[in-house]
């Protein structure tokens, strides 16, 4: 099978991206972004090129730019380059030179993707990361130290973030490049084994390969056989939690005796890590379950706190629930607020028909703007009702539903660019419904106090 005929397979078999999508590549000029950019031309994908210079090898970094310069010439793509003073920023952050180009990287990567232009909601990102890339993430972070999520590798897809060269090896790209006569140039620093990455791709695994000839492809089916624990894994947490602990309102109740007698930690750090919790403070909340009646700790990740009251711990938004205007981010996926508990979750839409609900809402989320505002209603507001073409103002919507005065006034809408997409806990808006056109969705749900 050739490699155009693997990358199309690829791309359409795990719904990476799609020919109407707008494609941004990541191109540093190596063999494997110029690798990337050949296989979509030649798949005809219509793509356009970012490039990073991070000033770090001097003339060297000068050339990369200029030699990525060339290549989008020879596509006839747009081409955008950043440059970044790398070494400045890591020392005002206290970053290592590679975290600060990461972070770097991907904060200008993420601003490209999000501004403005055709197809702007169905914009991707697509990496040049493979399957070598892939098993040296894996021992870095076993070495390192990880829980089961941190031995599954690279994701192929990660939000906007598309990596569908993850199925090749190092060698096939290379093997590619020549047969094709394609140019790239060399990153000299890939030879230095002082960088973690390096040492491992350089030094450690052809070492290991002397002893196990198979060790790429076997590490590659551990991160497959990971993969698919994790699933099962995470299958069993969730009815667990479910069984354990309770949701009220805005905060979550968990049983301090049951919590104790699993004497579990990873059970520990799954219920709280989406509170911003991390595996350090795990310790802290098993203290917590033995103290006195009042103690707390807060999460160093996000606004919430855990409670000792009585025989429970209580997880609880440490912004006031009276808030009357709460910014939701992107990366936000729980927020409560004087009516409940809203829960967010992106999810890729493939047709599927959402539940219909008053308290379960499915939105286009190619049509929101983040952050979104959750705020009380006010005199004036108008949407457009699901299944109609005309403007109604809230007032009448209410009047309509029979709404008494005082559900009136406690009726709380969602914004998106000055628009309401969604009456909470009653309808959403006709201009944020799901279509033909929809890639992905932003499931709303509402969970009121019992």
């Amino acid at each position: 099978m050739g490699l155009t005929v693997k990358f199309i397979k690829t791309v359409t078999g795990q719904s990476l991206f799609a020919t109407g999508d707008r494609l941004i590549l990541a191109v540093s000029g190596g063999v494997d972004s110029v690798v990337l950019c050949e296989l979509c031309h030649r798949a005809g994908y219509t793509f356009t090129i970012a490039h990073c210079n991070f000033r770090l090898r001097g003339e060297e970094s000068e050339r990369d730019e200029l030699f990525v310069k060339e290549l989008s010439k020879k596509y006839g793509v747009e081409v955008r380059v950043k440059k970044f003073d790398t070494e400045e920023y890591a020392t005002e952050h206290k970053y290592s030179i590679q975290e600060a180009a990461r972070s770097l990287r991907y904060g200008w990567f993420d601003e490209l993707v999000k501004s403005p232009g055709p197809q702007s909601h169905n914009a991707k990102l697509l990496t040049a990361h493979h399957a070598d890339d892939n098993n040296e993430t894996l021992l870095m972070n076993f070495f390192r130290g990880t829980g089961l999520h941190g031995l599954t590798g690279i994701p192929v897809s990660y939000g906007y973030i598309k990596r569908p060269l993850l199925g090749f090896f190092k060698e096939e790209l290379l093997a590619f490049a020549t047969e094709n006569k394609l140019a790239y140039v060399e990153d000299s620093s890939n030879q230095s084994s002082k960088y973690t990455r390096n040492y491992f791709r350089n030094e450690l695994i052809p070492a290991i390969s002397q002893v196990f000839p198979q060790v790429r492809e076997n590490l590659q089916d551990n991160i497959s056989r990971f993969k698919e624990v994790e699933k099962l894994y995470l299958f069993s947490v969730g009815e667990l939690k479910k069984k354990l602990c309770r949701q009220k309102g805005a905060e979550l109740h968990i049983p301090v005796k049951q919590l104790v007698q699993f004497n579990n930690r990873a059970f520990i750090y799954e219920i709280i890590r989406e509170y911003g919790f991390g595996e350090k403070q795990v310790d802290e909340v098993i203290k917590l379950a033995a103290s006195d009646s009042g103690k707390f700790i807060e999460s160093p990740g996000r606004p919430y706190r855990i409670i000792k009251h009585r025989h429970w711990l209580i997880i609880s938004p440490v912004q006031p629930a009276g808030s009357a205007i709460i910014a939701i981010r992107e990366e936000d996926r729980e927020i409560g607020y004087e009516d409940g508990l809203l829960q967010l979750q992106s999810i890729a839409y493939n047709g599927q028909q959402p539940p219909a609900t008053a308290t379960e809402v499915w939105l286009d989320a190619g049509e929101l703007q983040f952050p979104l505002i959750l705020r009380k209603w006010k005199a004036g507001d108008y949407f457009y009702p699901l299944g109609m073409k005309k403007k109604k103002k809230l007032s009448r919507f209410f009047i309509d539903q029979k709404l008494s005065k005082s559900a009136r006034e406690n009726s709380w809408v969602l914004e998106t660019n000055k628009r309401i997409a969604w009456i909470v806990g009653h309808r959403i808006d006709e201009r944020f419904k799901l279509t033909a056109r929809t890639r992905s969705a932003l499931k709303l749900t509402l969970i009121r106090p019992a």
